[in-house]
């Protein structure tokens, strides 16, 4: 079955994503206000396993908001790809001066109507114990 949404270009998509990313990159808290649907959706990458369940702009926003307002942060994009309005962003997240201070992950992204609705972060971690993998 298709989506309702499935006319939704793959460039409107990188748009509306790459203004997002910009707003981490400038620590622009604000500007999420307006790239946040009002019945967005994060599925957070911590704490395991399953991550903690985000439901409403206004609990999307405290999440996005707290993570651009860290100065001594940064996201750096890897990758990316943009199927209609899916977006595939492979990533590395620092909080310090070297590679063990940082964390790559991946995140699957909505995007509707010109604002992220859904996002699911998953993380690179520790391998599991011997004889547990």
């Amino acid at each position: 079955m298709q989506s309702n949404h499935s006319e939704q270009s793959a460039k409107e998509t990188e748009e509306v994503m790459h203004r997002f990313h910009d707003a981490f990159d400038r620590h622009d808290s604000a500007a999420f206000i307006e790239l946040v649907a009002d019945d967005c959706i994060i599925e957070n990458t911590t704490p395991a396993p399953n991550g903690s369940l985000h439901v409403g702009k206004e609990a999307c926003l405290a999440v996005w908001q707290g993570l651009a307002a860290a100065r001594d942060t940064s996201f750096s994009r890897e990758e990316e790809w943009f199927v209609g309005e899916r977006a595939i962003v492979r990533w590395r997240y620092k909080w310090g001066a070297d590679e063990s201070q940082s964390v790559r992950g991946v995140n699957l992204m909505r995007v509707r109507n010109g604002r992220v609705a859904e996002a699911m972060g998953y993380v690179k971690s520790s391998p599991a114990p011997e004889g547990r993998r």
